[in-house]
């Protein structure tokens, strides 16, 4: 069955050209105008993945990405925004998007992204019966699962993925580059804001004390690594 594809944007010329290279890829696409449309679209569709606009009539982007995390729906999330913004990109990961693009941007290059994303997961999936432990955290690579102290754990699909690239990298050395390399799986011409923001949520479901962690320890002028805690 092919994976469907919800389209949020208030122009309609991008949900065409999207729409259009979408199902040449082989998605069902499906298309929202406006911010209020996408989570009862959501809850009747089932989506498996959301293209979402920043700028949207009635309720923006950033407060539909919100909405959706709040609900606890993790659906995969590709942001769309046509301000060159630093902030703007920050805040829409903080929020739980799991990738974005200014505008204007390469149909070809959203497809790509779609595929990298569904591709990831599909990895995952095939992973039978493997369980990562280190200290009180056990993840659960194909069940898309996180335990800490016997606590199932909220994240994103991209945070998910992040920490399972980290568990099987145990007690290495992890560069930011290598880290959007395995985990976003394209180039981010250098942008590697995107990778402390995820470590960032990581720490806050895992520390205790996020400015003395005993998990994921930041390596000064390399990137990160993932620890056995000490007792």
């Amino acid at each position: 069955m092919a994976k469907k594809i919800l389209v949020v944007d208030d122009e309609p010329s991008i949900v065409t050209l999207l729409s259009f290279n979408l199902k040449k890829a082989g998605y069902d696409v499906i298309s929202a105008g406006t911010g209020t449309e996408v989570l009862p679209i959501v809850q009747e569709q089932h989506p498996d993945l959301i293209v979402l606009d920043l700028m949207l009539p009635e309720m923006d982007g950033m407060d539909v990405c919100k909405k959706l995390r709040q609900e606890f729906i993790y659906i995969p999330i590709i942001m769309l925004t046509a301000r060159d913004d630093e902030l703007d990109k920050v805040l829409g990961l903080e929020l739980g998007a799991d990738d974005y693009m200014t505008k204007p941007f390469s149909p070809r290059e959203v497809v790509a992204r779609v595929k990298a994303i569904f591709r990831r997961s599909e990895l995952g999936h095939q992973e039978q019966n493997e369980v990562l432990v280190s200290g009180d955290l056990k993840v659960y690579p194909n069940k898309f699962e996180a335990m800490f102290k016997d606590k199932e754990m909220l994240l994103t699909p991209k945070e998910f993925e992040l920490l399972v690239y980290m568990m099987k990298h145990k007690g290495r050395v992890l560069t930011r580059e290598q880290l959007l390399n395995a985990v976003w799986n394209y180039d981010f011409a250098g942008d590697t804001r995107i990778v402390d923001v995820h470590v960032s949520h990581l720490r806050e479901k895992i520390e205790d004390v996020t400015r003395k962690p005993l998990y994921i320890k930041t390596v000064r002028g390399l990137g990160y690594k993932l620890e056995e805690p000490k007792a």
